[in-house]
């Protein structure tokens, strides 16, 4: 009998990991279905939940971030992580020592600085974003980038 439960549970918890495909329950699917098995071949019950649970912590703990960086791939990436990489141009001389720095990037200005202080970008001058500090883009000049 106990072979149905788990039965029913991995599909139940397949069930809603196709509903949501946010990675949550499908570890503890595939301890279930190792618990399943088990049950097949007449392990006891203790030795079903130990090894759910055991498998499940395994799959989660050690699949889970690979399963993330790369079935995630179409998540398109919002705010600041969206500027990395992307092009601006200058609109006003960027100059670390004397603070001075303006680019355009999507049709908003931000206030920009170059990643070395002895760098100085005239207005014009199209630079790629290599990071944001607080409202402050950091930018390269585009040829510069490898």
């Amino acid at each position: 009998m106990a072979s149905v439960y788990w039965l029913i549970f991995f599909v139940i918890l397949v069930g809603i990991e196709m509903a949501t495909l946010a990675l949550t329950t499908i570890w503890f699917a595939g301890g279930a279905l190792v618990a399943f098995i088990l049950s097949l071949f007449g392990a006891g019950v203790e030795m079903q939940l130990t090894v759910f649970v055991i498998v499940s912590f395994l799959l989660l703990f050690f699949t889970r971030p690979w399963a993330a960086k790369y079935l995630n791939k179409r998540t398109t990436r919002t705010n600041v992580e969206g500027l990395l990489g992307r092009t601006a141009r200058v609109t006003q001389e960027i100059n670390n020592e004397l603070g001075t720095g303006k680019a355009v990037v999507g049709g908003q200005e931000w206030t920009a600085r170059a990643g070395e202080d002895k760098d100085v970008y005239p207005e014009g001058t199209i630079v790629v974003i290599q990071g944001v500090r607080g409202v402050k883009l950091i930018v390269r000049k585009e040829q510069e980038v490898m």
